[in-house]
């Protein structure tokens, strides 16, 4: 290509990125925090400025002061679709397309789409959306952010399956936190607010409990705390100085232990605000023809989740798992290797080459720092 191809091609996505609507996306520590209701009422504030702003999906959950706040705010109608012998609605992307407003509101950010529904997630749809140019208010949860996913796990003990890469929070222009106390939350919730009151009980008994949501509320408060920071080094002149940090995560073929790693690694580049790297090094032990379908499938699928969370992924042929370590780091200009904590298999092999000792004096050289991730 050449370099008035080059130039072309960059006025082309200037222009591109300007024709993109705004995205907005309110987040809050769990469900009945009151997002929903914020939009609606942020959409009455702009109708009455006499802003063109519909509503593509809402979703009330039978809740009284809610589904109240919606009369009056122009939607747009949904498409119907059968699913196993039922009649089922979802957002209609192509008629919100069609009627271009100003503003749009989408929510549930992290719903997963009837099977036959042009993208499988809305979150895709939003994408199309504001690549047609119309700006977005949406609304998700802190345990629905792909990166968090172990990390609420571990505070919640249940496995959250409909997730949000990363990537797609930090193209919003503007993230709120929708935040209540635990006690003000548990309130809601045993007045009936939440849920219908038959299943206050269980919910006090299961999510509900005061240390999970404090826990939650915190990854809630840092999370938007933390794409405040980012928008300030992005777009305040003289806050650029986290901008040099470049992180390389190191993976092998252990599933769940490579999943972490990446989540986390993923969690500090979102930090910093940095580029990042997926590093897989193949040794001819792990030659697709001798390594099990399952690993290779988990391999390919732990890609596909850097991918999405943000990462360039790397994948390189060498003997010595080290040294292929130091050559891309260098190539790279990487500034901070991630890898697990010593009981994995990557780091038993590092330490048991004879190039271990080479590995730190070079990663020294290059001023490049080595975190061992829990």
């Amino acid at each position: 290509m050449s370099e008035q191809d080059i130039n072309a091609e960059h006025f082309l996505d200037l222009i591109r990125e300007s024709r993109k609507g705004k995205f907005k996306i309110y987040i809050g520590m769990s469900a009945g925090v009151g997002k929903t209701y914020r939009m609606l009422q942020e959409a009455h504030t702009l109708l009455s400025k006499g802003v063109d702003i519909k509503i593509g999906y809402i979703e009330t959950h039978n809740r009284l002061e809610t589904h109240a706040l919606s009369e009056g705010v122009p939607f747009i109608p949904r498409k119907k679709i059968f699913y196993k012998g039922k009649e089922l609605e979802e957002m209609d992307v192509q008629a919100v397309i069609n009627a271009h407003p100003e503003i749009v509101i989408v929510d549930e950010l992290a719903h997963t789409n009837i099977e036959g529904s042009k993208n499988d997630k809305r979150w895709q749809d939003v994408i199309d959306i504001l690549n047609a140019g119309i700006n977005v208010i949406s609304a998700m949860n802190i345990q629905h952010i792909e990166s968090l996913n172990t990390e609420i796990e571990k505070i919640t003990g249940i496995q959250i399956k409909e997730r949000v890469p990363d990537s797609v929070i930090r193209m919003a222009n503007e993230v709120v936190n929708i935040d209540l106390t635990a006690d003000e939350l548990i309130t809601r919730l045993q007045e009936g607010k939440i849920y219908d009151k038959s299943k206050v009980e269980t919910a006090l008994k299961n999510f509900f409990q005061s240390d999970k949501i404090l826990q939650l509320r915190e990854l809630a408060l840092k999370e938007v705390a933390s794409q405040v920071e980012r928008k300030i080094e992005t777009e305040v002149p003289g806050n650029q100085a986290l901008k040099h940090e470049r992180f390389m995560a190191c993976i092998s073929t252990n599933h769940e232990t490579a999943r972490k790693i990446i989540r986390k690694t993923a969690r500090l580049a979102s930090y910093y605000n940095s580029i990042w790297y997926i590093l897989y090094v193949q040794t001819p032990k792990e030659d697709p023809d001798t390594i099990p379908l399952a690993s290779q499938r988990h391999l390919i699928n732990n890609f596909k989740l850097a991918t999405e969370l943000g990462a360039e992924v790397i994948n390189v042929k060498d003997e010595s798992i080290a040294n292929a370590i130091v050559r891309v780091a260098e190539e790279k200009k990487v500034s901070t290797i991630c890898i697990g904590k010593p009981h994995i298999n990557l780091l038993k092999i590092i330490l048991s080459t004879a190039v271990f000792n080479q590995l730190l004096k070079k990663l020294s050289e290059f001023d490049i720092d080595i975190v061992i991730l829990s």
